[in-house]
C-alpha cells in the first residue's frame, strides 16, 4: 500500500490569498539646471530637489508602515531626515556624501514581514558637490554672440545663497541680481553702457559653508562711443 506524506504550513490563511508585500525604492531629482534624473549617486550640484518614492506593491490587507532616514556619510548618529511617509520630499543643500534608507514593516494578524531584509540593505546614494564661483573680467555686449553678457563662469556649483550687484565707476548702481544663473546684459536703462571699468560686488555662499565675498573690476568692451549709442553712466 502506497503511503503519501501531507506537509501543513501554519502561515495565517491571508497571506495565502495573496502575494507577499514588497517596496521598491525609486528617486528623482531636479537639478539647478531644471533637469529631471534619476541617479545622483555622481556629484551633483546643491540645490538639488530629491523626491523619494516607496513604490510598495501587493500590499492588500497588510497595514503598511514606512521609514526614511537620511544620513550624511559617516554620521548615523545625526541624521539629517527622520521621516514616516510613504514618499518624502528633501532639498540636498549641504555638500558632502549621503545614504537615504527606508525601512518597511507590513503587518497582517500575526504575520510580519520586514524590508529590508537582514544583510541586504542597499541606501540610495546621493553625492553633492563642494562649491565653486567665479566670473570673468571683461564683457564685450555687441551681440556677437560671444561674451555678450556678464555671468558666473561655466562649472559655478552648489551655490545656495547669492546677490551679486554692478556699480559704475561713480558708485551708481547699475543691476543686480540673486540668483547665480543669472547675468547682466551690459545695459543700463536699455541701452549698452559706455566702454570702461566697472565695479562688481558679489556675496554667495556655498553648500559647503564656504562664503564668497567677490569684489572685482570688470571691463566693458563693446566697440560702442559717444552719447548716442553708450548710455551716460556718470
Amino acid at each position: 500500500m502506497k503511503r503519501f506524506l501531507i506537509i501543513f504550513c501554519l502561515l495565517p490563511l491571508a497571506v495565502w490569498a495573496q502575494d507577499i508585500p514588497s517596496v521598491s525604492p525609486h528617486a528623482t531629482y531636479i537639478t539647478v539646471e531644471g533637469d529631471e534624473i534619476d541617479d545622483a549617486s555622481s556629484s551633483q550640484s546643491a540645490p538639488l530637489v530629491a523626491h523619494f518614492s516607496a513604490n510598495p506593491s501587493n500590499v492588500g490587507n497588510y497595514q503598511a508602515r514606512y521609514e526614511w532616514i537620511i544620513y550624511k556619510a559617516g554620521d548615523t548618529e545625526n541624521p539629517v531626515l527622520h521621516r514616516f511617509e510613504e514618499d518624502i520630499d528633501y532639498t540636498f543643500s549641504e555638500s558632502g556624501a549621503f545614504n537615504v534608507h527606508l525601512y518597511a514593516t507590513f503587518v497582517l494578524g500575526r504575520d510580519t514581514i520586514y524590508y529590508p531584509a537582514e544583510g541586504a540593505e542597499e541606501p540610495i546614494l546621493v553625492s553633492v558637490s563642494t562649491s565653486q564661483l567665479d566670473f570673468p573680467n571683461a564683457i564685450s555686449p555687441n551681440d556677437d554672440g560671444y561674451n555678450d553678457e556678464l555671468r558666473a563662469k561655466d562649472g559655478y556649483r552648489s551655490i545656495v545663497s547669492f546677490h551679486a550687484t554692478v556699480y559704475s565707476r561713480w558708485g551708481a548702481k547699475i543691476y543686480s541680481w540673486d540668483d547665480p544663473a543669472g547675468k547682466w546684459d551690459g545695459k543700463w536703462n536699455g541701452k549698452v553702457v559706455k566702454d570702461g571699468a566697472y565695479l562688481l560686488q558679489v556675496t554667495a555662499r556655498g553648500a559647503d559653508g564656504r562664503k564668497f565675498n567677490i569684489r572685482k573690476t570688470i571691463t566693458v568692451v563693446s566697440g560702442l562711443r559717444g552719447s548716442e549709442e553708450g548710455t551716460d553712466n556718470e
